[in-house]
This record gives structure tokens, C-alpha cells and sequence, in this order.
């Protein structure tokens, strides 16, 4: 099976600079669904899920590879490779894809030119005093047993904290459908990948500006953490939506559009 098939890619737009979505645990391609409008007819959109999300091939999923973020790093140079995308990219992550795409832009400068980050973290656990991501290792730990557990309990409960908006809200239910859709063994692979990475010590080697774009109030990835990214990442910009949850660009979409056609404008690009 070839990428674009493996990664269910889809690309909105023939002509102008290159914007690619890469979509957080849990979730698929159909999350940016309310950015992409925004940007129809002034730049070529690029969407794919990662293999075991969405509608990838999940007979392609290799727990070995996916274990760690570089596997789903991967999956981004190969998307960038099969429509062969060799520079001028503007790669856009929603949280751990964040860090896959802060990953995939050190092993391949030359392709991203710079990076959108929404809801970011180097790392989610504390390490005082110098950082603080938001949890103590039994916390994440305690997050993976109800998983194993009960994993659509689980899902009934993280989708609140990702949307920041009641239970019986739309927002939720979307994505309560989304983590529920995703296959239990995979979805806790992706899960340990996610909440134990520990990214701090890659920033130094980001040579590519990226935006930051942090929630007000996100119970997953605190305002110090924007700030501990800013700090640590060369010639990036940080702006705080006014948001709460961990999806801004589910929740409040023109805030996200906003910020990112400034940054555009103020990069020239």
C-alpha cells in the first residue's frame, strides 16, 4: 500500500504555499475541518491521518515504530515525500503533534519552513524546578489504567478536559466519538508516546520559527508551558488565545485563523 493511501491523505487546492495538519491523539484529519475554509483558494492544504488514527490503513500500524514520536515523525516526511514536498511547508499540530512536527522539521529542515503549534508540550510531566508540565508520573499512569480499564469511561472523561466545554456539548461528543473510534490496543500506544516524551532537549535544535499558540486556560498544557517553549525555542512568537480547553482550533476556529494570517502577513509568507 502506498502513503497516501496507508495515511488516507487528502489535498484541498492546486497552487500556493503549502499548509500541512497534523491532528492530536485521539483524533483524525476531520478536526481542522473549521480552519481549512479559511485558507481555500490562497494555499494547497494537506490532511492525512497517522497510521492506527482516522481512516489510515491500521494493518500498517507497527507497535515498535509507533512507540515512540519519531514514528509518527516519520509519517509526515513520508506524506511530504509520496507528493513530493521538498521545501516551503508550513506545518500546523494540534498538542503531541506539536512536538512530532517540532521532530520531523529537525530531521528534515530544509522541507518545513516554519510551524504553526497549537496547545503545545515538550513534556507533561513535572520536573521541579526548572519545569513544570501540569502532572506527576501517577497521574498519567492512573489516565493509561482507566484506559485499560474502561476505555470508554475514559473517553467520556478526557473529552471534557480536551474541549473545555460541558459533556453534553457537541464539542465533547465529537470528540468522545473520536477516542472512542480508535482502537483500544493502538490508542494506548499512541498514549504512552504521548504523555511520556520528554521533547525538552530537541528545542535547542529547531531552526525553523514556529508560532505557539496557548489556551488561556488548558488543563493539559498550563500557560508556563507556552512560555517555557517560547524561551526555548530561537525566533519563535507566542500568543495566548482566550480559550479554555485544549483545542482552539475546534472551539474557538477564528481565533486560530486569526493568529495564523497575522503570522503569515508578519513572515511574509
Amino acid at each position: 500500500m502506498n502513503t497516501l493511501e496507508r495515511n488516507n491523505v487528502h489535498v484541498l487546492g492546486d497552487t500556493g504555499p503549502v499548509l500541512l495538519y497534523a491532528h492530536g491523539f485521539g483524533c483524525n484529519q476531520a478536526m481542522w475541518n473549521r480552519i481549512t475554509p479559511a485558507f481555500e483558494g490562497t494555499h494547497r492544504q494537506v490532511l492525512f491521518d497517522y497510521v492506527g488514527s482516522g481512516k489510515s490503513d491500521l494493518a500498517s500500524f507497527n507497535p515498535e515504530r509507533y512507540a515512540d514520536l519519531h514514528g509518527y515523525a516519520q509519517d509526515i516526511i513520508d506524506v511530504c515525500d509520496a507528493l513530493d514536498l521538498r521545501s516551503g511547508v508550513t506545518f500546523v499540530g494540534h498538542s503531541v503533534s506539536s512536538s512530532i512536527g517540532l521532530l520531523a522539521s529537525i530531521a528534515r529542515p530544509e522541507l518545513i519552513e516554519r510551524l504553526v503549534l497549537v496547545g503545545p508540550t515538550p513534556c507533561f510531566l513535572n520536573d521541579p524546578p526548572d519545569y513544570l508540565g501540569g502532572f506527576e508520573r501517577e497521574d498519567l499512569e492512573g489516565l493509561l489504567a482507566l484506559m485499560e480499564q474502561n476505555y470508554i469511561g475514559w473517553a467520556n472523561y478526557l473529552a471534557p478536559v480536551v474541549s473545555g466545554a460541558p459533556g453534553e456539548s457537541p464539542l465533547t461528543g465529537e470528540l468522545s466519538e473520536s477516542f472512542c473510534s480508535t482502537d483500544p490496543v493502538i490508542a494506548k500506544i499512541f498514549a504512552q508516546a504521548a504523555l511520556f516524551s520528554d521533547n525538552r532537549a530537541d528545542l535547542e535544535h529547531v531552526s525553523r520559527p514556529c508560532l505557539i499558540l496557548q489556551h488561556q486556560i488548558d488543563a493539559l498544557a498550563p500557560l508556563r508551558v507556552g512560555d517555557y517553549l517560547h524561551e526555548h525555542l530561537k525566533g519563535s512568537t507566542l500568543k495566548v488565545i482566550e480559550a479554555t480547553g485544549h483545542c482552539a482550533h475546534m472551539s474557538h476556529p477564528t481565533l486560530v485563523i486569526d493568529a495564523m494570517k497575522r503570522y503569515f502577513a508578519d513572515q511574509g509568507a
